[in-house]
């Protein structure tokens, strides 16, 4: 059997090319409200970050979420979006060390 291919995405900030699976989504839902979804599978139009605080700080800094989202996103919902992204960021990093252990054995 063939390998599965791995979906490729580019992190907004830091324009690098990572796994799907090692980014975090923040989607801009129909309705216009911007969130962190973990899932990767909620409607509406995705970005990607790396799982790190200082490209989540680029981004906010040179504005790359508006321009992926094609939406203007303010500074309020910026700083709710990193207080959140602070908290996901453990949960993130822990579901990867898991998967990695996973792959291991």
């Amino acid at each position: 059997m063939r390998p599965r291919k791995v979906p490729l995405r580019k992190c907004v900030a830091c324009q690098e090319m990572m796994p799907k699976k090692e980014l975090i989504r923040i989607v801009r839902t129909p309705s216009g409200e911007v969130a962190i979804d973990l899932t990767g599978k909620k409607a509406g139009r995705g970005a990607y970050l790396c799982g790190k605080v200082s490209c989540f700080k680029l981004a906010k800094k040179t504005k790359a979420l508006d321009r992926a989202l094609k939406q203007s996103v303010g500074d309020d919902i910026y700083d709710a979006l990193e207080k959140e992204f602070v908290a996901v960021e453990e949960q993130f990093i822990a579901a990867k060390e898991l998967e990695s252990d996973d792959e291991e054995a």
